[in-house]
């Protein structure tokens, strides 16, 4: 038995969450493999809402175990918030006892988010665009050899390795920043949600995913953040702090290369980026607004507006190349209805040339997307459930987009309730 990826393939918020938890109820185990609290999967279903931060999104299905995995960080103080916002909506995770975390997992201290913020702010103009919630500076302490991580809460010297770390931070904050802070009751409240998520298993997850594997149980191995914003494959400096590919997938939850099956890449059918980074197809005017505004794009986490603009090919190909993808899925397919005409950047004019992928410094030198304009479609598609309701010029936009990409759609995501999923093939 293999274990299937699902992955974003653009700059994040592709509907990742919602495909999970409408493909959870046939895997046995769910696993997070990588990113923090910056994630926002966004989940509709029965008329109610959810925005999970940390928690993999088949905690919904009693019989689908859910696991944070060690590539992971952790904001406990996040994580309780999310455990009882869910526990007042009635799902009580601790009582369904269908969510496991891995002791390797890293944890995010009140000093990280502190260190966060100061270095977004002393970029100024030049800022990555982070969420600030400490995830880069915790990822710099895992790869410093420096980090806490889930399991050293049980033991005897944690309090003083946690003082320890904190105290190089607040040295850090001084010396880097001229900041001396009191962070004192974000403090208390990590040691308060430490206590309660430590009533969790907590779990020697490499271990227990292969045990899956051995039994032949599904695994499915849930990304976070877009493929074009790995750490490094993506649009550097602009990504965030890890391995957003199925490469991270094998890291991230301890499974070997040969033990990947199916890869399902999910991609909008337009494009969104939050923050800063290069953006080729953007629509920085009326329509890309337009697509703002129809498609509710705003930062799940955050809050902020996406930058919005027309699919980007030559990097969903290059996505498609880097993760294997065997499978697509595209979402929020009614944004664009009522567009007389949408575009499909096929190749940019970069230095001179026409090429078809994405140039290494994209950064500095912008490449001039080359567009493809396609017929748009009039019809409603939120309420359609059969694949003959679906319009000629969508199904033709779907052909088109697999002749270009070489890799079959087969789910198609016609509005944000688990119910509007489509199976085409």
């Amino acid at each position: 038995m293999a274990v299937d990826v699902l992955l974003g393939l653009q700059w994040g918020d592709e509907g990742k969450g919602k495909i999970v938890d409408v493909l959870a109820a046939d895997y046995d185990l769910i696993a997070r493999f990588q990113g923090g609290p910056n994630a926002g999967h966004t989940l509709e279903f029965d008329g109610k809402k959810f925005v999970l931060n940390t928690i993999p999104s088949g905690i919904f299905f009693p019989n689908t175990m859910n696991l944070i995995g060690n590539g992971v960080v952790i904001d406990p103080i996040t994580l309780k918030r999310e455990l009882d916002k869910l526990k007042e909506a009635g799902h009580d995770l601790l009582a369904k006892k269908n969510l496991l975390i891995a002791k390797k997992a890293h944890l995010i201290l009140p000093t990280h988010q502190l260190l966060d913020a100061a270095s977004e702010k002393k970029m100024g103009e030049g800022k990555i665009g982070s969420t600030l919630k400490g995830i880069g500076p915790t990822y710099m302490d895992k790869t410093g050899r420096n980090g806490l991580r889930i399991g050293d809460i049980t033991l005897p010297d944690f309090k003083e390795r946690y003082q320890k770390l904190v105290a190089k931070h607040t040295s850090m904050l001084q010396s880097l920043y001229g900041e001396v802070v009191d962070f004192s009751e974000r403090e208390t409240a990590f040691f308060e949600a430490l206590d309660f998520i430590s009533q969790f298993p907590l779990v020697d997850s490499e271990h227990l995913v292969n045990n899956y594997i051995k039994e032949g149980k599904k695994v499915l191995a849930e990304g976070a953040q877009g493929a074009l914003l790995d750490i490094d494959f993506g649009s550097y400096p602009f990504v965030t702090s890890s391995n957003t590919t199925t490469a991270g997938a094998c890291t991230g939850l301890g499974i070997a290369p040969s033990k990947i099956g199916d890869v399902i890449g999910i991609f909008k059918a337009y494009c969104t980026r939050v923050g800063g980074g290069p953006f080729p197809t953007e629509l920085d005017n009326e329509t890309g607004e337009e697509l703002r505004k129809i498609g509710h794009e705003f930062g799940a986490t955050t809050g902020r507006p996406r930058r919005t603009g027309w699919i980007d090919l030559p990097a969903l190909k290059y996505a498609i190349m880097l993760n294997g993808v065997t499978q697509l899925v595209m979402t929020k397919a009614d944004v664009l209805s009522g567009f007389e005409s949408i575009y499909a950047c096929t190749h940019y004019e970069y230095r001179g040339e026409t090429i078809d992928y994405m140039p290494y410094d994209i950064i500095t030198i912008k490449p001039e997307p080359v567009y493809k304009e396609i017929d748009g479609w009039n019809e409603d598609l939120t309420g359609i459930k059969e694949l003959e309701e679906i319009p000629a010029k969508l199904k033709a936009y779907i052909d088109f987009l697999e002749s270009e990409l070489g890799v079959p759609v087969k789910y198609l995501s016609v509005g944000p309730d688990r119910m509007q999923t489509l199976v085409l093939n």
